[in-house]
């Protein structure tokens, strides 16, 4: 009984971490549910995904592939919480500051300065027309699914290879250190399996691009910061997506 309660409180993590699904408010979670519920990540990605790939199927006939494509966004970002896109424009503009105490500063700030401004803008709009693209190819749901789960991936590998930049910790914080390291070590491997399994050699470009736009992000926050904040994870998350789904379009 103790090892299932264990198992569904870190899925419950997992949801409580990657979207807005109130699980929060049926059961009270802490940072090892986060790092045990790691490993479960590409599925709940590959889930959101599947979403994704449903709205655009239904919404395709009745409108264009573009219009379908963005109210697919729109859910996603509504079943996240703009989580993702929210780290992303606070990690343009943290990673373009002087120096990385102040860009630590920067990120904590509410506002949107010009580098979140444009890196929010060219994501959306890139992911948008990916989307749309992908929605007129081969195995379509399936390439839907494996981006979204290769973009949940990433944060793992991140929080894997880098310490947290914040000695304060954060809410990044479970996804690095030595607790849950083996849970997002079978998570990578999980992401990697399941896109490489759904679409066979074309999944192996997708995992090259997921993995490329990981190390880009995490190669900026080493150099900056010194490692990895929530906002990296997260802006991470969103790249790795978005370039996957563009992998997707390239080998249609």
């Amino acid at each position: 009984m103790r090892a299932l309660e264990i198992a569904l409180r870190a899925a419950a993590g997992a949801l409580a971490f990657l979207t807005r699904l109130p699980v929060g408010r049926l059961v009270a979670l802490d940072a090892d549910d986060v790092a045990r519920g790691a490993l479960l990540f590409p599925v709940v990605g590959g889930g959101i995904g599947a979403l994704v790939g449903l709205v655009v199927a239904g919404l395709d006939a009745r409108l264009t592939a573009l219009v379908a494509a963005a109210i697919a966004v729109v859910l996603e970002v509504l079943v996240t919480g703009a989580i993702h896109v929210d780290a992303l424009a606070d990690s343009a503009d943290g990673l373009g500051a002087e120096s990385g105490e102040r860009a630590l500063a920067v990120m904590r700030e509410p506002a949107i300065g010009a580098f979140g401004a444009v890196a929010l803008v060219v994501d959306l709009l890139v992911k948008t027309a990916a989307l749309a693209a992908v929605s007129a190819g081969p195995d379509a749901f399936l390439a839907f699914a494996a981006a979204f789960a290769l973009g949940r991936t990433a944060p793992l590998a991140l929080g894997w290879a880098l310490p947290y930049a914040r000695p304060e910790g954060g809410s990044g914080s479970a996804l690095t250190g030595g607790a849950g390291r083996v849970s997002r070590a079978v998570g990578v491997g999980l992401g990697i399996g399941l896109a490489v399994a759904a679409l066979g050699l074309r999944g192996v470009a997708l995992v090259g691009a997921a993995a490329a736009a990981t190390a880009v992000v995490g190669l900026a926050a080493q150099r900056r910061l010194g490692g990895v904040t929530g906002d990296v994870l997260g802006a991470a998350t969103e790249l790795a997506t978005t370039v996957a789904l563009v992998a997707a379009v390239a080998t249609r």
